[in-house]
């Protein structure tokens, strides 16, 4: 677990603000859950031989009623349980977002910690393949925000319960007759969840799980017709996509489509992006049957891109630097500096970091440390000018250091002026 801290947390917020900003256009709504949950809702959710489950929660019980509980390792059974209990689907389907932190406890490595982050978006209530297709334009929309490029899409379709049967059968056929190839990993998982084993990052696997019985094989006329009429949209908005076929997630939850957007600047944990539909998760979870899609990013993986690929992120500067030759004036200086604020500038006042009773400073290192904060304007506030009822406006940042007086009166005629520009 790791601490986010200045300047670095800036990154953080940029990314923030595009999300936002873009789910609002998509008409996506803000939930918040807790982090922490009764165990029984991931165990149910998310199936009892997942490695979420078996091997990555973070669990223990409550002192004080002997709850079980678990720091949710994962958003999507905690917003289904929500949206469950508060009977949030009455009145039709609902769009929702969220941010946040979730917990696992698995090897760190680059861009993965054991407090990690996650932005998700769920769509729940909606049969249509046009919500499908929607959340992975809203995805593709994301990394075109944050002027990312190496994002590939992958897509796959998992069908419905009875084709997934039959497919599994096949399945364990398949590989009860290469069992000296399963490494102790998918001997384990055989039985219990073969599908799982599709997904095997073991090299000495990959030949004999390439030639495995695909599950797209086994789709009925209806599941094909849905994933073909989300690709018939992505083509439609010139989303780029390719299938799968051994793409199944880590959970148990998903139906029908799931997608994953992945990149290869990360080294081999490639994925950033990665959901799917879960048409039958709400009712699982003990809510009235209802479809359900989503995604979730991984915010430091995320971010780790955008670095990866020199992208700038904005740095958080104020628009002025007051600059306050005598503490005495600090009164006065203050209501100006709010005043300013209050119309939306942002000002940083100039306070000394020596000892107590060594003033605020030369004036010399007053304006070095203005220049240092990135503003572009230092508001002088000398004792000439405040008893003329006037403030220096400097420019600090096109070269010319052009000043102007203002008057102390007419703070909001001028504040447009110190206001930051692109």
């Amino acid at each position: 677990m790791n601490d986010i801290l200045p300047p670095d947390s800036a990154r953080w917020e940029w990314l923030e603000e595009k999300v936002r900003s873009l789910m609002q256009r998509y008409a996506y709504r803000n939930i918040r859950t807790p982090i922490v949950e009764p165990t029984p809702l991931f165990v149910r959710g998310l199936g009892e031989v997942t490695d979420i489950v078996e091997k990555e929660m973070y669990s223990f019980e409550d002192r004080l009623n002997g709850e079980q509980l678990t720091l949710r390792p994962e958003a999507t059974a905690g917003v289904v349980r929500a949206v469950v209990e508060s009977n949030l689907l009455y009145d039709g389907g609902k769009r929702l977002y969220y941010m946040g932190p979730m917990f696992r406890h698995e090897r760190p490595q680059r861009g993965r910690y054991r407090q990690f982050h996650q932005i998700g978006a769920e769509a729940l209530g909606f049969h249509g393949p046009e919500v499908d297709a929607e959340l992975i334009l809203l995805a593709d929309a994301l990394w075109k925000e944050l002027g990312l490029q190496q994002v590939r899409l992958e897509l796959n379709s998992l069908g419905q319960p009875d084709e997934r049967r039959a497919h599994r059968a096949a399945l364990i056929t398949y590989l009860e007759q290469h069992q000296d190839l399963l490494d102790e990993e998918a001997k384990r998982r055989l039985h219990s969840n073969p599908l799982r084993i599709l997904d095997t990052k073991n090299p000495a696997m990959q030949a004999m799980v390439q030639a495995a019985p695909r599950l797209l094989d086994f789709l009925g006329e209806a599941s094909l017709a849905h994933l073909n009429a989300v690709t018939a949209i992505l083509d439609a908005n010139g989303v780029v996509w390719s299938i799968n076929p051994r793409l199944v997630r880590g959970m148990d939850y998903y139906n029908l489509t799931v997608f994953e957007f992945i990149t290869d600047q990360l080294g081999s944990q490639g994925t950033i992006c990665g959901g799917g539909r879960y048409d039958y998760l709400i009712e699982q979870i003990g809510g009235k049957s209802a479809p359900a899609v989503g995604w979730a990013l991984g915010v430091e993986r995320v971010l780790e891109l955008v670095k990866e690929a020199g992208l700038a992120t904005a740095a958080p500067v104020p628009d002025a630097y007051a600059v306050v030759p005598d503490a005495a004036a600090l009164p006065q200086v203050s209501q100006v500096i709010q005043a300013l604020r209050g119309a939306g500038v942002s000002v940083q006042l100039h306070s000394p970091s020596g000892a107590a009773g060594e003033g605020m400073g030369s004036m010399k290192s007053q304006f070095k440390k203005a220049d240092a904060s990135g503003a572009r304007f230092a508001l002088v506030f000398g004792s000439d000018e405040l008893a003329q009822g006037q403030v220096t406006v400097k420019s600090l940042r096109d070269g010319s250091g052009a000043q102007t007086t203002q008057s102390l009166s007419a703070v909001a005629q001028w504040a447009t002026l110190l206001q930051s520009t692109d």
